[in-house]
């Protein structure tokens, strides 16, 4: 068949009968990979073979043909009627389609039954699922592509358990790992720290560990969405040649990055590290953190309900502006006429604490905000900023927690039956007393723990306060600050005070 080309093939929906979707799948986009292109010259030609053309591409790049058509993030729009209309499907094979023989089959019939084209390259025509030859012919197709799917899935199965058994990393790098490998393409030769990330996280754990009442994951991404930086998802694509989509940071996937253990270095399977045949976790390679930082950000986050802190609403003074008549937060808002303002809305909301707040204070949020930043540049804009960074100490501390926890772990192991066989019981015995005479010489050792120290980065407060780059940047330094204003009527002796909390509700000063 002669290769259609762009001009004759490509066109907008003019309802000829033959207005065609594009579809295009491929599981894993590499760099060197030519297969966007080819299915792209296969579906013009094949389009070009039946006298239709296309109108449009439902290309779903890095998705499983083990996912039904119908939930495919490009396509599915098309097969729900939530994109406008068409007169069929053309794809490069039956396997773009799908790796499964019913969702493939789904695919078929509801074209069928909708009187709509469906068309691959290499098959003459569009398909007939009414001819039972034809019908056949697919079904083959699609079940040949289910047990090539089936073959895939196994070998990587076989492949993951052997390399979990050997102790080498294959899944994709956790955030904040990179791997390394001496040829391009071959396989992982060993885990390191990646600078950018690794700075990254263990700036959030530091800021969480430090200040678990301010700090939270829901804070610490709307910082991260507001400077740039790259999600997870999308760093791991920047890393492998891809392009970045957009992705935000997303608070529950912050916290399982801060709680899971991988960041203490080890290899894990399903949440849990992966032990070898002392019963000490696999590392693969230096961690984020120690041990000690990791049971600290357990409790940070995991002891109690976390707060949620509102940062990204554009005002500057949201949860640090009170009211001084009732000591209920301020509200803002605006309207068409008036700008922007902060007021008092706890009477009006029926609060039994606001029942003589009378008259409620209100003010321009513009005449607050220059007031407070003022005060706050006048008062600590001088002061020099220290930088919180990780010393990872000589380890003893760190290796004797890690033995504390594998005792743990045998233990709990033994009281839940694990070891009730003869020889089991030698071999608990033998690596229990092991782990005991090994905790007992580090314990005698010296010990300089792991841990944030601090160091003078040359930077004020009023220069940090200059280089914000937005509102919310600025709140987050007041915040840092515990700084707390009250908010006064005007008929008041005093408009508004402003002042430093010490501890999460007590005052230090209101000057």
């Amino acid at each position: 068949m002669p290769t259609a080309t762009w001009d004759e093939t490509e066109q907008p929906y003019d309802g000829c009968g033959k207005c065609l979707l594009g579809v295009r799948r491929l599981s894993r986009v590499h760099a060197a990979t030519s297969s966007p292109e080819r299915q792209r010259d296969d579906v013009l030609t094949a389009a070009k073979s039946v006298g239709g053309h296309i109108i449009g591409w439902a290309d779903d790049w890095e998705v499983s043909g083990a996912t039904d058509p119908m939930t495919r993030p490009r396509l599915g729009p098309w097969l729900r009627d939530e994109r406008g209309p068409y007169d069929g499907l053309v794809a490069a094979a039956v396997d773009r389609l799908g790796r499964n023989v019913v969702d493939c089959l789904n695919t078929g019939y509801k074209m069928r039954d909708e009187k709509k084209i469906l068309v691959t390259y290499g098959h003459d025509g569009s398909w007939d699922l009414d001819d039972p030859a034809d019908e056949n012919r697919f079904t083959i197709e699609a079940w040949g592509a289910q047990m090539e799917l089936r073959a895939i899935q196994r070998r990587n199965r076989d492949t993951t358990v052997k390399m979990r058994a050997a102790g080498r990393k294959k899944q994709k790098p956790s955030y904040g790992f990179q791997h390394v490998r001496s040829v391009m393409g071959g396989k992982v030769d060993r885990v390191e720290l990646h600078p950018h990330a690794a700075a990254v996280i263990r700036n959030m754990a530091r800021r969480v560990v430090a200040d678990p009442e301010y700090v939270t994951p829901s804070s610490e991404t709307a910082r991260l969405n507001r400077e740039g930086e790259l999600s997870p998802k999308d760093h791991l694509a920047v890393m492998y040649g891809r392009p970045a989509r957009g992705t935000p940071w997303y608070p529950q996937s912050l916290s399982a990055i801060l709680l899971s253990e991988a960041a203490l270095g080890y290899l894990m399977h399903n949440g849990k590290p992966v032990l070898d045949r002392r019963g000490e976790p696999v590392r693969l390679c230096e961690g984020l953190w120690d041990r000690k930082t990791h049971e600290a950000l357990k409790k940070a986050l995991s002891s109690r309900q976390m707060p949620s802190r509102r940062s990204n609403r554009p005002y500057l003074l949201t949860e640090i502006a009170w009211c001084g008549n009732c000591h209920n937060r301020l509200s803002t808002y605006t309207s068409e006429r008036l700008p922007p303002r902060y007021s008092c809305t706890a009477r009006n909301k029926g609060w039994r604490n606001a029942q003589h707040c009378r008259p409620a204070p209100l003010v321009r949020a513009t005449l607050l905000d220059e007031a407070v930043e003022e005060w706050f540049l006048e008062k600590f804009g001088d002061g020099m900023i220290l930088e919180t960074v990780y010393d990872p100490g000589n380890g003893v501390a760190e290796r004797i927690a890690e033995l504390q926890a594998s005792r743990e772990r045998l233990r709990l192991d033994r009281q839940a039956g694990l070891y009730d066989s003869p020889d089991d019981e030698e071999w608990f015995r033998r690596q229990y007393a092991v782990l005991g005479q090994e905790l007992t010489a580090l314990e005698l050792e010296p010990q300089r723990p792991a841990g944030m120290v601090q160091r003078p980065t040359g930077q004020t407060v009023a220069d940090r306060w200059r280089a914000a780059p937005d509102v919310q940047a600025r709140k987050e330094i007041l915040l840092d600050f515990r700084v707390r204003v009250m908010l006064y009527p005007v008929s008041a002796p005093v408009r508004w005070v402003a002042g430093v909390l010490y501890g999460p509700d007590r005052p230090r000063s209101l000057t």
